[in-house]
């Protein structure tokens, strides 16, 4: 059985539940670095955390919920290519539109 992960609103990839509260505002900060050097156009809004209320009163997390929540946040931060209709990051973006061809 695989120990307990949580999926990164920002990246979309999975880190563990100690480890997640130091990689979010690094991965945040390196984000803002990357978005500031896009050309206008293909810079996109802030992230935001997506809201889970806690599963019980203890305050545990319904880490499925939790989870769908980041990746679909991470998800919608791609964008598609004006040719192939293709999602990616736009850093990416603009290294694919070099090459890509109508098919």
């Amino acid at each position: 059985r695989r120990p307990p992960a949580v999926i990164c609103y920002i990246c979309g990839r999975e880190y563990g539940t100690k480890s997640i509260n130091i990689h979010e505002p690094q991965c945040l900060k390196k984000w803002h670095q990357e978005n500031d050097m896009l050309p206008r156009h293909l810079r996109r809004p802030d992230p935001k955390k997506p809201q889970v209320n806690p599963l019980q009163a203890k305050g545990f997390y319904d880490l499925d919920s939790l989870n769908e929540a980041a990746w679909i946040s991470a998800q919608n931060q791609l964008v598609p290519c004006d040719i192939c209709g293709r999602t990616f990051l736009p850093d990416r973006l603009i290294v694919h539109q070099k090459s890509c061809k109508l098919k």
